[in-house]
């Protein structure tokens, strides 16, 4: 079913850039302004001036970010900056990441994956996305021809022989690459262009499903991009870089995603609980007693055993809504939905509270007007205490598995429903689609 092949990636040379930590960055969409600055100004190759320029007040259609990212990227290329590999190659890349106080290790490969259409059930999305972000991603392929950074796709394969292949190949001790970020993640790289591994791991990776977890905007950017260059299509734009994970590898974690609400009108606590109170137990939770962590924490258990949310808007107190047992979650979605979608946490959260009780439906969302996100259950309630927002939903985080039957049941979660930690890391490798 999937088709991947090796490709001549594009890399920092050694000899320029002795430091990757200086050059790389996470995904575009989670850098805020105060993080690309400070990226322009860590190194003058960072790969920020490629994957997420600055705008200007007096950009042009014929000079602007994307126009600037293209004549820098020639540059780059032409002063050796950056180097074609030798060979065609997969990539084997580990990352090596705390987590609840262990060390974890995450291990994948880069590689292209052949563009196709949702509907042929090869490449399957999870989410929702929105079409500003499309045109952004879009606009930059128009104008550079490349991918800057992977998307990450999980694919099924219990025995892990593609990963015991790529790695029998590769010195471990001795990575080709190697770049700690922000989040003090390691990143290891190593090019593996032995042709019998190469075809080797093609075939087993043929009759397998790829599970879009992060990147659901470029990979849909790419498809719109080869079908708008038609036949004068060339034919790397035939495929997009991706990074595949195997469901069973250890190091796959899934943090959750809070919801932020604004700009609601005539809104108060009180009301809000009473409306909540037919569908969910309301449990209070002192904050000067147990803290937001104490809320975290109990939501945690109780998400154990039965659909939870936390709340918090504000005073002494949060509150933990456990989904009443009479509720049943698929009376509530849109027509069609299986009862599995109707029965993630996230669709129950915006189904039951968000659209029939606050009334933010798919248009509001769309506009961004009432919601925003967030990882840190910290950072949402310093939001809602210093008046940024209103109030703040906590989740539980998505289960491997909701994310792959959902796929595979053609359907999408709302967007932000999964945040796959680490992220992967944009500069490692480039993908030139000529």
């Amino acid at each position: 079913m999937a088709k991947i092949t090796p490709f001549q990636g594009i890399r920092y040379n050694e000899r320029k850039v002795n430091n990757l930590d200086e050059v790389v960055t996470p995904p575009y969409d989670i850098i805020n302004p105060l993080e690309q600055e400070d990226f322009y100004q860590k190194h003058l190759f960072n790969i920020i001036r490629l994957e997420l320029g600055k705008t200007f007040s007096g950009d042009t259609e014929k000079d602007n970010r994307y126009t600037r990212a293209a004549k820098t990227f020639s540059q780059w290329l032409q002063e050796e900056v950056l180097l074609n590999d030798p060979k065609p190659a997969f990539y084997l890349y580990q990352q090596e990441f705390d987590h609840n106080g262990m060390l974890i290790t995450r291990t994948g490969f880069f590689a292209r994956v052949e563009l196709t259409d949702y509907s042929q059930g090869i490449v399957l999305p999870h989410e929702e996305t929105m079409p500003k972000h499309k045109a952004d991603r879009l606009e930059l392929m128009r104008a550079c021809n490349a991918n800057f950074s992977p998307i990450f796709g999980l694919y099924n394969e219990p025995e892990g022989k593609i990963v015991e292949l790529l790695a029998a190949k590769a010195n471990l001790e001795q990575p080709e690459a190697n770049a700690k970020d922000q989040f003090n993640v390691v990143h290891k790289l190593w090019a593996v262009d032995n042709p019998e591994t190469i075809n080797r791991v093609a075939e087993i990776f043929a009759p397998l499903q790829v599970f879009i977890a992060d990147g659901h905007h470029r990979y849909e950017t790419a498809l719109h991009f080869k079908k708008e260059s038609g036949q004068n299509c060339k034919p790397g734009a035939n495929y997009v870089m991706m990074v595949l994970v195997n469901l069973t590898d250890p190091g796959l974690v899934i943090y959750p995603t809070h919801r932020l609400l604004k700009n609601l009108i005539d809104f108060r606590q009180d009301s809000l609980l009473e409306k909540i109170a037919p569908y969910f137990e309301i449990e209070p939770v002192l904050m000067e007693a147990e803290g937001i962590q104490g809320l975290i924490d109990k939501l945690a258990e109780k998400g154990k055993s039965r659909t939870a949310f936390g709340l918090f808007a504000g005073g002494d107190a949060g509150y933990l809504l456990a989904l009443r047992q009479s509720i049943k979650p698929l009376e509530f979605a849109h027509s069609g939905a299986t009862a599995d979608w109707a029965s993630l946490d996230v669709s129950i959260l915006h189904n039951i509270i968000l659209e029939n009780i606050l009334g933010i439906g798919s248009k509001q969302r769309a506009n961004e007007t009432n919601l925003t996100y967030t990882r840190s259950a910290q950072e949402a309630q310093l939001q809602v205490l210093n008046g940024q927002q209103q109030l703040a939903f906590f989740l539980n985080p998505t289960k491997i598995s909701e994310v792959t039957t959902v796929a595979q049941a053609g359907e999408k979660m709302p967007q932000k429903s999964t945040y796959f930690y680490p992220k992967l890391i944009t500069g490692l490798v480039i993908n030139s689609l000529d």
